[in-house]
């Protein structure tokens, strides 16, 4: 007791500060915290260091900051483990460097002083460029370290996001439920493995992110983590943490002196990249609700787009588009020309509910305006040089393509193995297709190939060398023969 009150007269021993260790020294020199959960002295003896999980007590520093000595206010064998496992690392256990995917927004703002105060780690931030905009990443490194952050690692990844992960999807026609064109979808693994690839340069041995436990994208970035390097830890918050909403976590970043310009007013949740803008929450969590027209952030509505349509033509080789109006681009360049021209016309638009993998429903609504044309000009220029048979088995894997996607699959084998069907089916898709813009509608004007099956010469309703009309009697009376036996059961014929 003696020691209690040498440390702070204020404090009794029902009411002994708990809160969070600095990273850079696990004391708190010559303070005592007001405690926003208390434990009492029996409480505390009995208690083994995990029930602390989320506090820290009051300690006492030596002279010395190097060797880190850690005075037990009570004498008790327990409570010096207690101290020990506060000195060694975080309430939760010791990891020593974690790689926390970060974006500046509030959850990933407050994981970094989390994972300090629960791990006793070093936290290095990692922000993707898969094409969100300058403004995300303003101001990131200054806002990262302020959060505690040792070094925020920037890399560009749009490039190899096209490339590697949107046109394969694109040429394999993968669509999700009828509508979603897999824009978060495609960007999680792409960003993972570029994580992965830090925590190798930078020798963490952990990972982290700001998914949270009901959504899609923490299987995304876990399946991946897990397919490249299995021997990384995995650290989600959101399945750990006492925050429960916005509230909580607007909270938490005031107490840590987390800087974050936000408020408690509920608002809209986005996703954006290169290849769409997604929104949820707000109203839209009521599936009877129309999107607000303020909502929109890529698209004009389409009541307000030029009265003129504009035609554009994509140029494509085997299944990949390659140019835009005959100019030549880089593939993320090409889709951001698109994305312009495209939302001017109020392109690409869907408001979907969905069946998330985690078993719910949720309702998004999607602007893909580059991605939109895209698809259109590759699906019509397949109906050229792709045969009948093959579309169909095309299409089948299409559909199982796209939920290994959105399941967060990338990396398996099966996608592997399609993807190269994929690329082998569409190496005649070569040509170029025109398409009109006009106030939200985007529609097929013309399509030509060098590998087109199609034939004029046949096809015409004149006479041709190629095809006897005449012919078309047998083919019938043979294709229809299980039907016409079929009919001759029932009647007894």
């Amino acid at each position: 007791m003696d020691r209690l009150k040498a440390i702070s007269p204020a404090c009794t021993p029902a009411s002994l500060a708990f809160h969070a260790p600095q990273r850079d020294s696990l004391l708190h020199h010559d303070k005592v915290f007001c405690p926003r959960k208390k434990f009492s002295f029996p409480e505390v003896l009995a208690a083994r260091p995990r029930e602390f999980n989320g506090h820290s007590v009051a300690t006492m520093s030596t002279n010395s900051y190097n060797n880190h000595v850690t005075q037990a206010v009570l004498q008790s064998g327990r409570e010096i483990e207690f101290f020990e496992a506060i000195k060694n690392g975080g309430f939760r256990g010791k990891l020593n460097k974690v790689v926390l995917a970060y974006s500046g927004g509030l959850d990933t703002s407050v994981i970094v002083p989390w994972l300090r105060e629960n791990y006793g780690c070093d936290v290095v931030c990692f922000t993707a460029d898969v094409g969100q905009g300058i403004k995300e990443l303003e101001g990131l490194e200054k806002k990262a370290k302020a959060s505690g952050a040792s070094q925020l690692v920037v890399k560009d990844l749009k490039e190899e996001f096209v490339r590697d992960y949107i046109f394969p999807c694109l040429r394999a026609g993968a669509v999700y439920e009828r509508k979603y064109l897999l824009g978060t979808s495609m960007s999680r693994p792409v960003i993972a493995k570029a994580m992965v690839d830090v925590a190798n340069e930078v020798g963490a041995d952990a990972v982290s992110h700001g998914c949270t436990g009901k959504g899609n994208d923490q299987v995304r970035f876990e399946l991946t983590f897990f397919a490249l390097n299995p021997k990384l830890n995995v650290v989600a918050p959101w399945r750990e943490w006492d925050i429960r909403g916005r509230e909580d976590a607007i909270e938490y970043a005031k107490k840590h002196n987390v800087p974050v310009s936000v408020t408690k007013k509920s608002i809209y949740s986005r996703d954006r990249n290169l290849w769409h803008l997604s929104h949820e929450g707000d109203i839209l969590e009521d599936p009877t609700n129309e999107p607000r027209k303020d909502m929109y952030m890529l698209t004009v509505d389409p009541e307000d787009a030029p009265n003129v349509p504009e035609y554009v033509e994509i140029g494509i080789e085997a299944g990949l588009p390659v140019s835009v109006n005959r100019k030549r681009l880089s593939p993320a360049s090409l889709l951001a020309e698109l994305n312009e021209i495209g939302g001017r016309h109020g392109i690409g638009r869907v408001d979907i509910v969905e069946n998330r993998l985690v078993g719910m429903k949720s309702r998004g609504v999607y602007e893909t305006p580059g991605g939109t044309i895209l698809f259109a000009a590759v699906r019509e220029l397949e109906s050229l040089t792709i045969d009948r048979e093959s579309m169909q088995v095309k299409d089948t894997l299409a559909l199982k393509y796209a939920e290994l996607v959105y399941a967060g699959r990338w990396f398996d084998p099966l996608r592997k193995s399609m993807d190269s069907f994929m690329e082998k089916i569409t190496k005649s898709t070569t040509g170029s297709v025109r398409l009109k813009l006009y106030k939200g509608s985007v529609m097929v004007t013309g399509r030509k190939s060098p590998y087109s099956l199609y034939r004029k010469d046949i096809s015409s309703f004149e006479d041709s060398l190629l095809y006897d009309q005449a012919d078309a009697a047998g083919f019938i009376r043979l294709y229809g023969l299980p039907t016409r036996v079929r009919s001759m059961l029932k009647r007894g014929i």
